[in-house]
């Protein structure tokens, strides 16, 4: 979900994840996680382990599902360079600013 603000709990919080908060912290169900007061969207995030991802450009958060595995810490592209149809190598940082469409395939 989108925020605007990292000091208070996400309207939609509950309705998208199940977590409310509370006095005694986020809770689903019976569980609840103490969460410190006054209230950070950085906080819950770390202790819910959901990702939460800032775009500087327009001031606005994603807070994403929990992640039980590996989450994204940022929205960045890592620096890949792959062969292009003729065998050359081509960056793909250098069509930074249209989409791409990318197919990964093995026969394996």
């Amino acid at each position: 979900m989108i925020i605007a603000s990292l000091y208070e709990p996400p309207e939609e919080l509950e309705r998208r994840t199940g977590w409310a908060i509370k006095p005694e912290g986020a809770c689903r169900g019976d569980v609840c996680v103490p969460l410190p007061s006054p209230f950070d969207v950085r906080e819950l995030a770390h202790r819910l382990r959901m990702a939460l991802v800032h775009d500087e450009k327009h001031e606005l958060w994603a807070l994403g599902p929990r992640a039980d595995g590996h989450a994204l810490s940022s929205a960045g592209l890592p620096e890949i360079v792959l062969p292009d149809q003729h065998g050359r190598p081509f960056e793909l940082r250098s069509r930074r600013g249209t989409k791409v469409f990318m197919i990964a395939w093995a026969s394996w």
